[in-house]
């Protein structure tokens, strides 16, 4: 039986040491190590963010940021570092994260457009949850990536 996890949102101030760590141990093996991209993760937008957690017992298996409308983009809020945990994809994961990411956005911001800069690769998944593409595609630290839109209802 597999074990159930736990859902969490906090802003950055209300992460405890060990939440901080988990989440910069988990991006760094998928986004730097897993994706061979060298990049300075730390960008300064973790501070002002509202942070999405599941977690099953110690593990950290999924996270994805929140950020309010002006801060990526002039109008629109943003959701972004969006990341699965190696032994936790295929679960549908991804998809629940996303949607919570949405529904967060769109309580917290309600009349505010959303934006993503998505990997390309997942295009399909995000445009099964409402974005659709704006722009033409784009290169980030060496992977195609694709500007991405979700308007309010």
């Amino acid at each position: 039986m597999q074990e159930k996890g736990e859902w969490l949102w906090k802003p950055f101030d209300a992460l405890d040491g060990d939440e901080v760590y988990a989440v910069l141990k988990l991006r760094s093996e998928i986004f730097v190590v897993e994706q061979n991209c060298p990049y300075l993760d730390a960008d300064g937008l973790d501070q002002g963010a509202w942070h999405c957690l599941y977690r099953q017992g110690d593990r950290l298996l999924a996270y994805q940021r929140s950020l309010a409308p002006g801060v990526s983009y002039a109008n629109a809020s943003a959701i972004g570092r969006i990341v699965i945990a190696g032994e936790a994809r295929g679960r549908g994961l991804s998809r629940e994260l996303i949607q919570r990411g949405i529904d967060f956005n769109r309580q917290r911001w309600p009349d505010a457009d959303l934006h993503i800069g998505a990997q390309a690769h997942l295009r399909k998944l995000y445009e099964s949850l409402g974005f659709a593409v704006v722009g033409e595609p784009y290169d980030e630290d060496g992977i195609p990536h694709l500007h991405m839109r979700l308007q309010r209802p």
